[in-house]
């Protein structure tokens, strides 16, 4: 069916918009509407059930309370621009200019949206991997380019380097990257890393990168695309504060890369929200030059809630892909003798009292088919939240089989 207005694109482009042309409730706000009914414990959205660093938060109420509450500057206060810097720098090797290299967003969410709606025309094909996050879909609608995937194959899903030489064409525009991945918590070897620079070089084509889990790996290392050879002058570079301090609600993103291409995110930034967060800002420059010790301590809890979930899941009886890096485990439910991920989710709040999401709903047709049985599970949870999630998964066998 055509679709006549920005906004059904959108909502098709995240699976959202029906055959007859409805728009439908998105699955995140379906399954939270069930466990709320059934008191479940959900593991379905990804975002912590506690506050980050308390000092993060003082120093947001204290800049309100001296008066930091009205815009901030279009790109971003100066002193984050250059924690940003300085974080790329330490981290990775990588120098973005704070001047004109950085800009600082509402969210990711943002800096995706405004890097695809800068540099996508209508026509042009953009590439993701899938599973993929839903607003990459949306917003590529709304550019009015064409949304092309590569699938993350079992059991590491990573892309098979064939699928991916054979995605590229001559109408590729860019590749929209996130690395570590949501949904299905896999790490991007370096392989792929290169062998994605080395097509948009051979092809001409721009890498946006989301980046948001960089420092929630679990035993390998998070490598950023623009630091493979090659790929700085044609790379955007995406993370944010949400997940990395586990404020998700204060939004507040970032882009770095080479000036012109940030120049162009930019310009279209300043007509979606123009700047935001003036009181955070600054507590998230003091958080990101925090000592390394803090980066790595966080994911090694982090690590060890994923490995009590993913045991969890595995006494449930659930086939379990174990994550490499971000809030997520994937779970099969074909040992359970299930055949179909997205009817199971959506009655385990009342049969077990647990919601997880679907893995197919991250997905194209071809790819729902190929995801038809794998749930994903959010652990960013407090240890006696998980604990509730196992005991009550416990039953699950049980309960299906009557």
């Amino acid at each position: 069916m055509s679709h006549s207005f920005p906004w059904q694109r959108a909502a098709h482009g995240a699976n959202l918009l029906g055959q007859d042309g409805h728009l439908a409730a998105t699955i995140f706000e379906e399954i939270t509407v069930l466990a709320r009914k059934h008191d479940a414990v959900n593991l379905g959205q990804g975002f912590p059930d506690a506050d980050g660093p308390d000092f993060m938060a003082e120093a947001a109420a204290q800049n309100i309370r001296s008066g930091q509450n009205q815009y901030a500057p279009g790109p971003g206060i100066l002193e984050l621009r250059e924690a940003i810097a300085e974080h790329q720098q330490h981290f990775y090797g990588l120098s973005p200019d704070p001047a004109d290299g950085v800009v600082v967003t509402t969210g990711a969410t943002e800096a995706i949206a405004a890097s695809v709606l800068a540099l996508v025309n209508p026509g042009d094909e953009v590439l993701t991997f899938e599973p993929f996050y839903d607003s990459y879909g949306a917003t590529i609608a709304l550019a009015g380019g064409i949304h092309r995937t590569v699938p993350l194959r079992l059991p590491d899903f990573q892309p098979d380097p064939t699928d991916l030489q054979r995605a590229i064409t001559a109408k590729t525009r860019m590749i929209l990257l996130n690395n570590p991945h949501n949904p299905t918590g896999t790490v991007f070897t370096r392989e792929v890393l290169e062998q994605i620079v080395q097509l948009a070089e051979r092809h001409d084509v721009l890498i946006v990168s989301d980046e948001v889990y960089e420092h929630l790996t679990f035993g390998c290392q998070h490598i950023p695309v623009a630091s493979i050879d090659g790929a700085w002058k044609r790379t955007i570079s995406i993370s944010s504060a949400g997940k990395t301090f586990s404020f998700t609600g204060w939004k507040v993103g970032w882009a770095s890369g080479p000036a012109a291409l940030i120049a162009a995110v930019r310009t279209v930034k300043q007509f979606l929200s123009y700047s935001s967060g003036p009181a955070y800002q600054p507590a998230v420059a003091e958080a990101l030059r925090l000592p390394d010790e803090y980066f790595a301590n966080f994911a090694t809890d982090l690590a060890e809630r994923g490995t009590f979930l993913a045991d969890g899941l595995e006494n449930a009886g659930m086939g379990v892909y174990r994550p490499s890096g971000t809030y997520f485990v994937v779970a099969d439910v074909a040992p359970l003798g299930i055949d179909d991920a997205s009817e199971l989710a959506r009655r385990m709040p009342e049969i077990v009292g647990v919601a997880g999401i679907p893995l197919s709903v991250f997905c194209h047709q071809e790819g729902a088919a190929a995801t038809r049985t794998l749930i994903r599970f959010a652990f960013c949870k407090r240890p006696d939240v998980l604990a509730e999630a196992t005991k009550r998964l416990s039953r699950l066998r049980k309960v299906i089989t009557r």
